[in-house]
């Protein structure tokens, strides 16, 4: 029998109402464990805990708070194999993939750690004589977390460290597709030196304990990641009580290639973000907007590089591209490819279902060509390894097709034009913008966000992350007149 992973509840770990498995998307009689299910009744007591405890480290001195959360990114890099080969087990992703997100995870961490001694505010005269003002930033209170799948370990952390970072409480709700690694990290930060029920974790479904946070009048801020359909419904829950909400949602991202781009990096670059994590990341290429002029010699070489990728088990050896996630996904992907080819969009190659030695959710890596942006395959986010190629006549019309989306999360250019790139960055209207770069891939230390329907709500990650995680306080002090 397989050992029971339970929750962090308001400090201690407890049992929850129900049990799911988790298993392997890469051999599904690989059984990885049982998880337990909180129930909504376990969330209250757990957010009174959670107030109490936020008062308490709100009074901690900096180092202190300093200290805690270098402990935790340190130990996430020190473990970053173990932890990154867990990962890749239950949620798909090559091992390398596994253990560089886990080692990301942690300078999350650090890099928070750091902030805590960075918390600077403001002072300036008032325009009464004899006034002071002081501007600084204070917790927002108990911040709610609730985490996707496809990052399971890297976008809660950078949710959760600076949540901690600026004073607040975190209750987390993850992914219900990928607890063994919320288990994981749950684990290292329930041993640092925190108050009792300062960060909780919460397994369970969307639907009863995901629900009933959102709706809660003990949390302060929400930050979730997810789709867009779900981010309305938190943002209507939230509004009842006027909760702060930073939402990170669907995108459509595009990769524009000109006549004059490197054809060879730019394959690389669509490859690498239309295909990394099984093409299920936020900010995965899924339209490829190429200039009539090199159209034909980009094709040719991507789908050579798709049919050579070496789809198979996330920890074996020489994989590219691991399984999707669930067969859930696996037939949502399928779908859309069938929709596609409804479309009159031509797949090229891939988009099939594969048989390899262990049992599990592979799929190969799909090229639709002959596209129309106007095609639903072109203006949903699919969230598969499937991607689609729309030929362009000019670099105004691939600006416009890039920019004619409900989205705006990433987009990027390949060009050897400084002009043209300038012009692109400052013109393409997306809250990231590359240049000669995948979409995909951003750093830990600037703002992340998008436009439209991709984002709404502050910025995640940085110094920026500051605007979420606190209030403002502005504060007069009167220190009397002369004589």
């Amino acid at each position: 029998m397989s050992a029971t992973h339970l929750n962090l509840i308001a400090g201690d770990w407890i049992a929850g109402e129900s049990e799911i498995e988790n298993r392997n998307p890469s051999d599904l009689s690989d059984v990885i464990g049982l998880y337990a299910q909180a129930s909504a009744d376990q969330l209250d007591g757990t957010l009174d805990q959670a107030r109490t405890a936020q008062g308490e480290w709100s009074a901690y001195g900096i180092e202190r708070k300093q200290t805690a959360l270098m402990s935790i990114g340190t130990e996430l890099m020190a473990r970053a194999e173990e932890l990154g080969t867990l990962l890749s087990r239950e949620e798909g992703k090559p091992l390398a993939e596994g253990k560089g997100e886990v080692y990301r995870a942690g300078q999350f961490f650090t890099y928070y750690a750091a902030e805590t001694l960075r918390q600077i505010g403001e002072n300036a005269d008032s325009v009464r004589a004899g006034v002071e003002v002081d501007v600084r930033r204070e917790p927002v209170g108990v911040v709610a977390v609730i985490s996707p799948w496809n990052f399971p370990t890297a976008t809660a952390s950078w949710k959760i460290a600076p949540a901690l970072c600026y004073g607040n409480a975190v209750v987390w709700k993850p992914a219900n597709v990928t607890p063994a690694s919320a288990v994981a990290l749950a684990e290292i930060i329930s041993r640092q030196d925190m108050p009792k029920g300062l960060f909780s974790l919460l397994m369970g479904a969307g639907r009863s304990v995901g629900q009933r946070l959102v709706e809660s009048p003990k949390v302060n801020a929400i930050s979730f990641t997810g789709s867009v359909p779900v981010g309305k419904g938190i943002a209507t829950a939230a509004i009842q009580n006027f909760t702060k909400v930073q939402l990170e949602m669907g995108s459509k991202n595009a990769l524009a290639v000109m006549e004059d781009a490197d054809l060879d990096l730019a394959v690389t670059l669509a490859l690498g973000g239309a295909f990394g994590g099984s093409g299920q990341k936020c900010t995965a290429s899924s339209r490829l907007v190429v200039h009539e002029a090199v159209h034909d010699g980009f094709v040719e070489k991507l789908v050579a590089g798709a049919k050579a990728m070496q789809v198979g088990h996330a920890l074996q050896e020489g994989t590219q591209m691991g399984p999707v996630v669930s067969q859930q996904q696996l037939d949502e992907n399928l779908a859309y490819v069938a929709l596609g080819q409804s479309e009159g969009a031509e797949l090229a190659c891939g988009g099939q279902r594969l048989d390899r030695p262990t049992e599990g959710y592979f799929m190969s890596p799909g090229v639709f060509v002959n596209t129309r942006n106007d095609m639903r395959i072109n203006r949903e986010e699919m969230f598969a390894p499937l991607t689609s190629v729309i030929r362009v006549g000019s670099y105004d019309e691939a600006l416009a097709t890039v920019n004619d989306t409900r989205f705006g999360l990433t987009s990027g250019i390949v060009t050897r034009s400084l002009a043209r790139a300038t012009h692109f960055r400052r013109n393409a209207r997306t809250g990231v913008v590359t240049v000669n770069l995948p979409t995909a891939g951003t750093d830990y230390h600037v703002p992340f966000g998008g436009r439209g329907d991709s984002s709404y709500g502050p910025r995640e990650q940085g110094k920026a992350a500051a605007e979420f995680y606190t209030t403002v306080k502005t504060a007069y002090i009167s220190a009397g007149l002369p004589g």
